[in-house]
């Protein structure tokens, strides 16, 4: 049996038996879309997948660094950090090629910690749109950095100085993906072998960039691709000595790090974004769509824009947007429309970031559109040429800071209505929790600018 073939618990057991496993693995996701698992014993796993198993909720309570949250109320010391209840997902059975016959099952939170749990929350919205009709088919695309450093030398060097995989500008190199096409190639096979199929894989403009755009899928597959590609491509770095980072903008010298999400919706198996008698093929369906992503989006930011460093890539002229602007084939707005035919017309949602967790940043794309179909939402008028230099008005301006972000999502309620009280209310916590802990730092550039002259 092919791991893609497994789809229910007999084949989960059955496949595992098959390879004679006496552990397999199971990962779950928490706020920031950092994958946490561990190897679980056949005899537990075969137990788990009928009964379900407990992980232990801090996955749901402490941040990127593994510090505690002290300002949510789902879990933390007053509950003394119990067990929160978890289903393993047959579906999701992948094979983890650099381990032999091992297997790879994603897992998510049931029960309470289902409101607050990232993958859930994207399952509502995407149930959400089945009960008018609607499919979601979605792809992520990311930028991501390759460094010739180790997880110990880059602390070694305190995260300076660092040595890029190549230099310089080369944007769609041929020598450089052919120098390097062993990694390339690695890498392609890992997508195959992993089910996140890389459908195009290029060099970007910056020293050591790379871009995957990853095949489209279902929503919430597309999701479980993007955290499997991000996890397992820094994996594949890291064991041939190399890091691959994330973040939305590692150095001031060089644009971000994009994670553009393109979506659309199906209506009994037809794709209902396209119709030829309208201007660039825009259904009604499809310009209430970004209507509702381009009026949502400043109240949704803090769901795309996660962490502090994402608001250094918002700045005008480094192929980010700084409003919720939408436009046909411009990449200067936040919104690309892509018209063509009725399976390739889709939104791509281009405010996102290499760093968002994919199932919470997809969950504010989709249920904005949904949000803007559902209320019949029309866009503002598009822009046309360089949204840079085109004033807009003020309530298409975007949160400038984490903090601000933060608020403006607590205070939505149209972000309740799509996600509930009890992630609307645990997410934005974490979120100012992310921002104080950023104020409590005291950074290079303050050192350098007052420590003699102030």
């Amino acid at each position: 049996m092919e791991s893609r073939d497994v789809k229910t618990i007999s084949d989960a057991r059955a496949i595992v038996e098959e390879r004679g496993l006496d552990h397999v693995k199971i990962g779950v996701t928490d706020a920031d879309g950092i994958m946490r698992g561990k190897y679980m014993a056949k005899n537990k796993f075969f137990s788990a997948l009928e009964k379900g198993f407990g992980f232990c909720d801090v996955v749901l309570g402490w941040d990127s660094n593994d510090q505690l949250y002290d300002n949510v109320t789902y879990t933390g010391w007053h509950t003394a950090y119990p067990d929160a209840n978890a289903r393993i997902l047959p579906e999701t059975c992948r094979d983890v090629p650099m381990e032999g016959d091992m297997l790879f099952f994603l897992a998510e939170f049931t029960d309470r910690a289902e409101e607050v749990c990232p993958r859930g929350t994207l399952r509502r919205v995407i149930e959400r749109a089945k009960t008018s009709g609607y499919d979601v088919v979605s792809s992520a695309e990311f930028e991501f950095f390759l460094f010739e450093e180790t997880p110990h030398s880059v602390r070694e060097k305190n995260y300076r100085d660092l040595t890029n995989i190549t230099p310089g500008f080369f944007g769609y190199s041929m020598l450089r993906a052919s120098v390097h096409s062993d990694f390339y190639a690695d890498l392609l096979a890992l997508g195959h072998d992993m089910d996140f199929p890389i459908e195009g894989l290029h060099t970007e403009t910056g020293p050591g960039v790379l871009e995957a755009a990853i095949e489209y899928s279902d929503a919430l597959e597309a999701a479980d691709r993007a955290v499997l590609f991000k996890t397992f491509t820094k994996v594949l770095a890291q064991q041939r000595g190399w890091m691959a980072t994330f973040m939305a903008k590692w150095s001031k010298d060089w644009p971000g790090q994009s994670g553009h999400l393109h979506v659309s919706l199906t209506k009994n198996g037809k794709p209902i974004f396209h119709d030829a008698s309208k201007p660039y093929n825009m259904s009604d369906e499809m310009r209430w769509f970004v209507g509702g992503q381009q009026k949502l989006m400043p109240e949704l930011l803090a769901m795309v824009a996660s962490t502090v460093n994402s608001y250094t890539r918002l700045i005008p002229g480094f192929w980010a947007p700084t409003d919720a602007t939408w436009s046909v084939e411009n990449r200067t707005t936040a919104l690309r429309v892509i018209p063509g035919s009725p399976n390739s017309q889709r939104v791509e949602y281009r405010v996102a970031a290499a760093d968002i967790n994919p199932y919470i940043a997809l969950s504010a794309a989709i249920g904005s559109g949904l949000w803007g179909i559902e209320n019949k939402i029309e866009p503002e008028p598009m822009v046309v040429g360089n949204a840079y230099a085109v004033a807009h008005k003020p309530e298409l301006a975007l949160p400038r800071s984490l903090m601000e972000a933060a608020g403006r999502l607590k205070a939505s309620a149209a972000a309740r209505d799509l996600f509930g009280d009890a992630f609307v209310d645990h997410y934005a916590a974490t979120r100012e929790w992310e921002e104080r802990e950023f104020r409590r730092a005291i950074t290079d550039w303050e050192m350098a600018r007052y420590f003699e002259i102030i």
